[in-house]
Formats: C-alpha cells, structure tokens, sequence
C-alpha cells in the first residue's frame, strides 16, 4: 500500500514538473511580448492606432433621436447671400437676438466673434446685449495678443466663454476643455457657461467631487481630469481642465448627414416661420453653417472606416460639448473614463500570456486560427461594452500583444517541430538500419518513429501506428504494463530493461525484452527509444516476418506516395497553389534552352500588385492571403496551356511566355492581365480593387540568360510603378 502511494506521489511530482516548465515558456513569452508592445505605446507608435480604434467604437454606437433641449440657429450660405455681406451687420444680429428672445429660450449662445462693430445697429445690439441676461458671447484665448479674439463688445466678460479647440494630431477634436487659467485668469469655455446657465434651473451647480476635491461635479456626474497619458494618448498637451469627449450617439438622415440637434435658419427665425416649441426653454446656439466660411471640424463620427471624412461645423461640434454635459448632469450618462496604468498594464500583459498559452496548449493549425479569431472578437467586443458604460480600454495594445505572442509562440513551436522533425528523421534513419525492432514515442505515449522491423514485429504497415498508443493496438493488460515502464522511463529519466509478454496483429504471443532510454533534442523535446528482443523461438519470428512481406510492399507503396507529394510541395506555392521560386527558375532555364533551339522568342512578366499592402493594414493577412488566392485564379484563367504562372513570393508573380511570335503578343496578355486584376474582388462584403505593374523582356531581344533577362524583367516592373501603376513596361 505505501509502495503504490509513493508511486503516485513520484507521478504527480513528475506532471507537476512538466505544468511548471510549460508554464515559465508561456509567462516568459507573455512578458516579453507585453514589455516590447508597451514601450511601442509609451512612444506614441500605437496612438493613431487607438485613437482610430476610439473612432470606430464612437461609430457602432445606436443612433438615437435628436437632443431635445438644443436648437441651432445655422447662418447658412443662403443667409450669407441674403444679407450680403459678412461679417453681418449689427443690426441684423440684433434683431435675431430679439426675435429668438421673444419665445423665452432657457439660454442663447453666440457663436460668432463680435469683437468689432458692424455697422449698421452697433448700439442696437449693444442695448439688446444688456437686456439679454441669458446671452452667453464666444472669445478665442491666447497667449499672443495677435492671435487673441476679444469678448463682444458691450457684453460683460461673465456672460463671455472661450471656444478654443483641442485638436489631436490627426486633427480631430476628442476633447473638451472646460477652464483655463490664461495670464493667472480662469475662464470658463463657452460650452461649459450655456450648461451651467441651463442647469441652473435645475437648481445644480458646480461643485468639488467628494472622492476627489480637484474634480469638478454637476449633479450625477463627476469629470475627472485628462492627464496627458491617459487611454490611447502619449504625452498630449493637457493645458487646463479638459475632459475627454463622450460624445452623445448621433442620428442620422436619409441623405446621410448628422441631425443630432434640431437646427432652423437665421432667415426662418427673422420671418417668423420657426415653432416656439423649438425655442422656448431650449439653449439655442448661433453660428455659421456655410462652408464658406470654413469654420468646420472633424470629430469621431466623422471618418468611416472605408470612404470620405465628413466634418462639422464648429456650431455642431459645441451644441455636442453642451450636450454632454448637460446629459451627464441630468441623467448621469456615462463619462469617458480610463484605466489606471497599473490595470491598463496587465490587461495588455493577461491578453499576451493567453495569446502564448492558446497556441502552445492547441498546437493545432486549424484550431489555434479559429481560437485567435474567438478571442480577438471576445477582446473587442469586451472593450467595446466597457466603451458603452463609459470605460475607454486598451484595445490596440492587447490585440498587438495577443496576435505578437500567438505568433511568437508559433514561430517556437514551428521551430520545435523543425527539430523534431530532422530528429525523427535522424532516427529513422539510424533505427532502419538497426534489424532489431524499434520505436520511438513522444511524451503523449504516442508511436512517432517506427523502424521496419518494428513494423514487421508487430505486423502493421507504419502508417497504421504512427501517432497511436499502444491501448489502440494491444490487449489492455499488455497495453497497461508498456504505459507503466514508459511512465518509469519519463519519470526517472533512467534506461530501464524490462520482459514482457506482447501479442501480435495474428495474435501470436511473444516473449520480448525491451530496454527503454530517454532522449531530447536541442528543441527540448523529450522522446523515448525502446529496442526490442525477441526472446520466443526463432520459428515464430520467422513466420511472423513471412506474415508480414505483404504489408511491407503496402508500406513501400505508400512511402512512394509521399514521396511524390514533397515533390509537389518543393515546387509549389503552398498558398495559392502556383508554382514557386525553384520551380520557375528551372523552368525559364528549360525554355530558354527549348527557345535557342527551335530560333523562336520567349517572354517573361514580372508582376508586382499594386495597394496589397494596404489591404493586408486595413483588411487583415487572412483576407489577403484570400485576395492572393483570387488573383493567383485570374493570372491561369489569362494564359495559355504552354505558358507558366509562379508566386515568387508575397505579391510577385512571373508568368512565362515560350514560343510568342512577336513581341505584340506579351502586350497584349499584359493588358489582359492588367484588366483581369483590376476587376473588383468581394470578400467578406468588401468590395475591393487592386491592380498591377507589369515589367516585361523579351529573349534574345534584351539579353539570352535567365538572369539577366529576370533583371530586366524587374527593373521595367520597377518602372511602370513609377510612372503610375497599372501599366506594363518593356525593358
């Protein structure tokens, strides 16, 4: 009883040992791979990346119905016409201000810099601006005073707000600055004035945090402070108080333009033809619309993920900031929050270690590329309904780092198999010519190398053993003493001699000793050799090995099968199935001698494809290697029988052109192939369009050796792309 209790204990000590080493090789991974992706982050390299990212999720949002407490007043370019001059005149914004405070708005914001007078009505508007309490004027800060927009003139500086922008270096506006100390004076920002002067009829007002005195709260909402590094950013400019921008979701038109806010125009509200309901206890904001005047900005829901960026104008994209904070407020939508960068670090880290343990634990081609797609779906999707609750989450980083360790761990993995292989092979080459029975298992218990007379031994063909156990051969109680001296061999990595009783595919029993010794490759791999003696009557063994002739000459026939197909793979592409590098330099060798021999001409294509980069960036390796697959398709479908199509690699193709009659026939299979890729490819509902450059020579016109004519074959490649892609050049 204490024997088989110590037997276990030895066993479980042994697995233990193996958890931990497979464990140290995927932490290591995991933190290597996390350590390079964020010191990438920290240096910017990913910002873009993340803010893109930021974008798109902003994107996916539901639309929902337009703000009700905004209106905008949009002076539009049929406006601009009508009163025939900007800036426009005093007395006409005068009379606007009248006609809007007539149907008692909760509050008015001018949008438009008054700093000088406009003749005619400047004192008009100075006496409406005094009878406006509810009036909030708009002011630029700076520093330089060549640069700094004054307050309107006649309007108190407390009813005046900055509406300064935070721009991103892609030039988008993802932030929202609240205050500013500027020459040791702190401004409010235009949006921040026309929320506090509505929310005040809710009786709110600003307040310290409770958790935090630095930060500012209005009713539900707390606004934490943008620091400089925080989410996706590094090292961005965090002047005064800003927040990051959660904007509301948008709405949108038929005609595909945003209509989050109800929006009238300046000469409707002059004619009397606006709704009171669209005024009355609304904030309404003026401010141009035209495109004319330029005063348009780009924010997340602009950009699309395939087509053109559609700005906003400046009026919009404050109607956006008043929203915010005013839904913040009120009904405590979620704020945009970040992580610490503790959390935000081992989140990056988690995703890298499961990127490592998935592939190493699958070990499998097809499983392990389903398991990346599951998790880097689970990934975004994760980060995507923390984004809904107002958490914005490394996305970028954790698929950088996730995709990085799976395929660093594939690359180790391939490497370890490369070893494993030339080690089976080493070992079968020795072991064939060792006449005692051998074989070889790896640590699963599995047959991996088998040497003929193993095969002979047991009486089934190689193919039938190899990567099987002993239990799918064998009687139990046999099977169960083989598995207990491999189990010993493993543990102790000892050689160990043993006789046993073994039963044959005729079910013949034998007598045999076998001695077990443990090996590893450079890799690590552990394997385990057994050689076998036969210790029944040398009779048996002979009728065994006659019983066997049979399925010796079935396993000659399949070995020669395989054979014919590594030839195939040595000369083929294995992703696209066109003939590779070896196979096309043999090739044009071959037609160039048949060429020179019957006096005929030989053309030879180089194709390069043009924009497959960027449908790699964009689209991802799977869907290009599809878009590979789908040409490779179109350039046999464009050729002749005779002729030769190979992938050299990447996006280069060759074709081989033998016995043209002139020079006019490789133009015109050029131009062929040059329409026959330009068609559009469809692939998951993408609709996309690449093209080639095609360098053509011709033998013996531009040289009468292979390599020379693949220079120049290349070299005119290099020349169609520089004069505009899509088009063939000879050399």
């Amino acid at each position: 009883m204490n024997q088989q209790l110590g037997k276990r204990f030895v066993k479980l000590i042994f697995k233990l040992k193996q958890s931990l080493s497979r464990g140290h090789r995927e932490l290591i991974t995991a933190a290597s791979v996390a350590i390079c992706v964020l010191v990438l982050h920290s240096i910017g390299l990913l910002q873009s990346l993340e803010l893109a990212g930021l974008d798109q999720f902003f994107r996916l949002r539901s639309n929902e119905p337009p703000e009700e407490r905004i209106t905008i007043v949009g002076i539009d370019e049929a406006d601009l016409k009508e009163v025939g001059s900007w800036p426009i005149p005093d007395a006409n914004i005068a009379q606007l201000l009248q006609k809007l405070n007539v149907h008692k708005p909760a509050a008015i914001g001018l949008d438009i810099y008054r700093n000088l007078p406009v003749e005619p009505g400047h004192q008009e508007l100075r006496n409406v601006y005094k009878s406006m309490p509810n009036l909030i004027g708009i002011e630029l800060l700076a520093n330089d005073k060549n640069v700094n927009v004054s307050p309107p003139l006649g309007l108190n500086q407390d009813r005046v707000g900055f509406n300064n922008l935070l721009y991103d270096p892609d030039g988008k506006v993802r932030r929202s600055l609240l205050y500013w100390h500027v020459k040791s004076k702190l401004h409010e920002s235009f949006a921040l004035k026309l929320a506090l002067l509505y929310l005040k009829s809710e009786n709110i007002i600003p307040t310290k945090a409770k958790n935090n005195p630095e930060y500012l709260q209005l009713g539900k909402a707390v606004f934490t402070r943008f620091q400089a590094n925080d989410g996706g950013y590094v090292g961005a400019n965090a002047r005064g108080y800003q927040i990051l921008s959660n904007f509301p979701p948008k709405c949108q038109s038929s005609s595909g333009e945003f209509c989050s806010f109800r929006q009238v125009t300046m000469r409707d509200v002059l004619a009397d033809k606006v709704e009171q309901n669209l005024i009355k206890d609304r904030i309404v904001l003026i401010g141009s619309t035209a495109p004319s005047l330029q005063g348009f900005e780009f924010i997340p829901y602009s950009s699309t993920l395939m087509g053109t960026a559609k700005s906003v104008a400046g009026i919009q994209l404050q109607a956006y900031f008043i929203s915010e904070l005013i839904s913040a407020a009120l009904e405590g939508r979620p704020l945009l929050k970040v992580w610490p960068d503790l959390l935000e670090n081992l989140w990056i880290f988690i995703w890298s270690y499961l990127g490592a343990a998935t592939i190493w634990r699958i070990q499998h081609a097809t499983r392990s590329l389903v398991s990346i797609v599951v998790s880097c779906f689970v990934l975004t999707l994760s980060a995507y309904l923390a984004f809904l609750y107002g958490w914005w989450i490394p996305i970028i980083p954790s698929l950088f780092s996730y995709g990085s360790s799976a395929i660093w761990m594939t690359s180790h993995i391939a490497y370890m198999q490369g070893e494993w292989k030339r080690s089976k092979e080493f070992l079968h080459h020795v072991i064939n010519t060792i006449p005692d029975p051998i074989f070889v298992k790896n640590e699963q218990y599995q047959w991996i190398v088998l040497n003929e007379a193993y095969c002979r031994f047991i009486g089934y063909p190689n193919k039938f053993l190899i990567e099987k156990s002993d239990y799918d051969f064998f009687p139990k109680h046999e099977a169960d003493v083989f598995r207990q001296q491999d189990d010993l061999v493993f543990r102790t990595q000892k050689p160990q001699e043993h006789e046993e009783e073994f039963t044959s595919a005729d079910g013949q029993t034998h007598q045999i000793a076998t001695k077990r010794s443990l090996h590893k490759d450079s890799a690590g791999n552990f394997f385990l050799v057994g050689v076998i003696r036969d210790i029944t009557q040398r009779k048996l063994m002979e009728e065994q090995l006659k019983s066997t002739a049979a399925e010796l000459f079935r396993s000659n026939k399949e070995l020669k099968l395989k054979e014919d197909h590594l030839r195939y793979l040595a000369y083929h592409d294995p992703l696209t199935g066109l003939s590779n590098r070896k196979f096309f330099a043999e090739q044009l060798c071959e037609s160039l001698h048949w060429a020179q021999h019957n006096n005929l001409l030989l053309g030879l294509l180089f194709i390069d494809l043009d924009g497959f980069k960027e449908v790699n960036d964009t689209l991802g390796h799977e869907r290009g290697d599809r878009l590979l697959m789908t040409i490779a398709g179109r350039l046999s479908n464009c050729l002749r029988a005779s002729d030769t199509v190979s992938r050299l690699g990447g996006d280069e193709f060759t074709v081989i052109l033998p016995a043209i009659p002139n020079v006019q026939i490789a133009a015109k299979v050029a131009e062929k192939i040059l329409s026959s890729i330009a068609k559009p490819i469809v692939l998951d509902g993408y609709a996309i369009r690449v093209s080639a450059s095609i360098g053509i020579s011709v033998y013996p016109y531009n040289s009468q050796d292979s390599e020379t004519l693949m220079k120049q074959a290349d070299t005119a490649m290099y020349r169609a792309k520089q004069l505009g892609k899509n088009r063939y050049e000879f050399a």
